[in-house]
């Protein structure tokens, strides 16, 4: 089972992140954030993998250190899990649409993290979410995941859409390249024998 167990702990979050990349898009999420509860709850059902979060933050102050140290170990726990990359199929794309919104991504895991980021989010909230947090959850993912994530907008007006839509798409996009291909399964899908 490739799976993994993270705890963090700051002063800022206290955060106990639990991944298994082959489950079944189960997902129980505790943030203290509810859009981000809502975002990975249906990130972990598009993506097949089951996700468990629990997180005490500092949100008296805002979202910005619950939200970013979620996506550091997040990322973490995923870098963990997909292990050496041994029979994974690496490229993932999806084009999802969310109503008006129309939200395409590629990932490549490559072992180098990269974020092309190209949302244009109308509204500064949803709810009491904000908005410019959704680059700061995939800036910190990436980044510990280490894999490369481009996001781009092709349609969409509503800030709700938009952000629904990337996180739905970025978790067909892994779905599909942590998918594992029999054919390789002794070996990592690169030339250089090493992600």
């Amino acid at each position: 089972m490739r799976t993994a167990e993270i705890k963090r702990s700051t002063a800022e979050t206290d955060i106990s992140l639990y991944i298994n990349l082959d489950g079944k898009g189960e997902a129980n999420v505790s943030s203290g954030v509810g859009f981000l509860d809502h975002m990975l709850t249906l990130f972990a059902r598009h993506s097949g993998f089951d996700l468990s979060v629990t997180c005490k933050g500092d949100t008296e102050v805002d979202f910005h250190h619950s939200v970013e140290d979620i996506g550091i170990t997040l990322g973490q726990a995923f870098n963990s899990a997909v292990g050496d990359k041994k029979g994974i199929s690496r490229y993932g794309e999806a084009i999802i649409p969310m109503d008006e919104a129309l939200i395409m991504t590629a990932v490549d895991i490559s072992g180098r993290a990269y974020l092309g980021y190209g949302l244009e989010i109308p509204a500064e909230k949803v709810g009491d979410f904000d908005t410019e947090l959704c680059e700061e959850f995939f800036a910190a993912f990436v980044r510990e995941a280490r894999v490369t994530l481009h996001i781009r907008q092709l349609a969409g007006k509503n800030s709700h859409h938009i952000i629904e839509g990337a996180f739905k798409s970025a978790a067909r996009s892994l779905r599909a390249a942590t998918e594992t291909d029999q054919r390789f399964s002794d070996s990592v899908p690169s030339t250089k024998g090493a992600l």
